[in-house]
């Protein structure tokens, strides 16, 4: 396994990605939607954000983002076969030093509602609490 910071060049793979999780799949046309798109992306990587990846024989498996500017952590996805091997664990731990590096104390992110879900466990293993529920979102929230 191979951990490195994300490029613009690995922008197409961080799609194929994030179209191919298990729990809160989207498809490319739903990101779109929310105003996520691959221009987007190489927009918020020249900006505010940084993220990093893991490959496995050159194949990107996983990614994880953050904002510096919110201390927000806007996104972190693993294929599902590659889910339960310290991936996520690792660049989750990378995008909250960088997030904590950048003077951000209070880091947030949103996840489902559902308690059951395999993310929502995974966050509080990892020191995430229960900020607030709105707009049909979990908030949550790590003090580093």
């Amino acid at each position: 396994m191979n951990f490195r910071e994300i490029t613009e060049s690995d922008i197409p793979a961080l799609f194929a990605v994030r179209t191919a999780t298990e729990e809160n799949r989207l498809t490319r046309e739903e990101l779109q939607a929310m105003g996520i798109t691959e221009e987007s992306v190489k927009q918020k990587l020249a900006g505010s954000f940084k993220g990093w990846l893991c490959e496995v024989q050159q194949q990107v498996v996983g990614f994880a983002m953050g904002n510096k500017t919110t201390g927000e952590l806007w996104v972190i996805a693993i294929l599902p076969e590659y889910v339960g091997q310290g991936i996520g664990a690792r660049l989750l731990d990378e995008v909250e030093k960088w997030l904590q590096e950048s003077g951000c104390g209070r880091l947030w992110l949103t996840t489902e509602i559902d308690e059951g879900l395999k993310a929502y466990g995974f966050y509080r293993r990892h020191g995430w609490q229960d900020d607030r529920i709105e707009n049909g979102m979990r908030y949550m929230v790590k003090y580093v």
